[in-house]
Formats: structure tokens, C-alpha cells, sequence
């Protein structure tokens, strides 16, 4: 599964898990993407086959509300919340548990096709 970490995260929790041999990409990262709207990047991903990663649950949830209504195609949103995956230096350790063991669970690009999924 190719991840995008949307821009709230630390670039180092994606630089690490691609040297883990995973494709995730951060939107601190991509000029074509920093300062764009929440629909913006939600829009541009499913070229990329690309899973959101974000804690912007209110934005995402209409997103993937008016995509089913739509019949518009993504490769799906994951949600955290900031209680159960704090966002900090100290906690980088603790991203990068949580999502290589759910990369190795769902490796497939299509595994969150249309849907979304809340970590931990």
C-alpha cells in the first residue's frame, strides 16, 4: 500500500518507513502539495494510488462522503487521532510500529479501495 502522511505529521516518519522499503510519501514534502486544500489532495491521490494519511477527520469525512455519493474512485483515507498516536519527536518510534505492522498486514494498493480505517 503507497501512504501519503498528510502535513500535520513529522517527514521523518515517512523518510523512515521508505527506508523500510515502504512507499509513503509526506505532504511536507511534496511541493506540488504543501498549502493545498484538504479536497486538493484528496483529489490527487488516486493517480498515485496513494492512502491519506490524516488526523483532519471532519474535512476527510465529508471528502469520502460526497466520493461514495459521487461514484468517484480512491485508494482511501486512514484516520488517527492525536490521543492515541500523540504527534511529537519522542513518539516517532511509536508511528513507525504502528504503521509498519499495519503496512505488513494490508500491502496490497487496493486494500483500502473506497473506505477508510481508523490507527491504532
Amino acid at each position: 500500500m503507497r501512504l501519503l502522511f498528510d502535513e500535520h505529521y513529522s517527514p521523518e516518519v515517512a523518510r523512515q518507513l521508505r527506508a523500510r522499503g515502504y512507499e509513503v510519501d509526506c505532504v511536507v514534502d511534496r511541493p506540488d502539495l504543501r498549502g493545498m486544500s484538504d479536497a486538493h489532495i484528496f483529489a490527487a491521490m488516486p493517480a498515485e494510488q496513494r492512502a491519506i494519511v490524516t488526523e483532519d477527520w471532519t474535512d476527510f469525512r465529508l471528502l469520502l462522503n460526497r466520493a461514495a455519493v459521487e461514484g468517484t474512485d480512491h485508494h482511501g483515507v486512514i484516520f488517527t487521532s492525536r490521543a492515541a498516536l500523540p504527534r511529537g519527536k519522542g513518539t516517532i518510534g511509536l508511528y513507525l510500529r504502528v504503521f509498519d505492522s499495519f503496512l505488513q498486514r494490508y500491502p496490497a494498493d487496493d486494500a483500502l479501495f473506497n473506505s477508510s480505517y481508523w490507527l491504532p
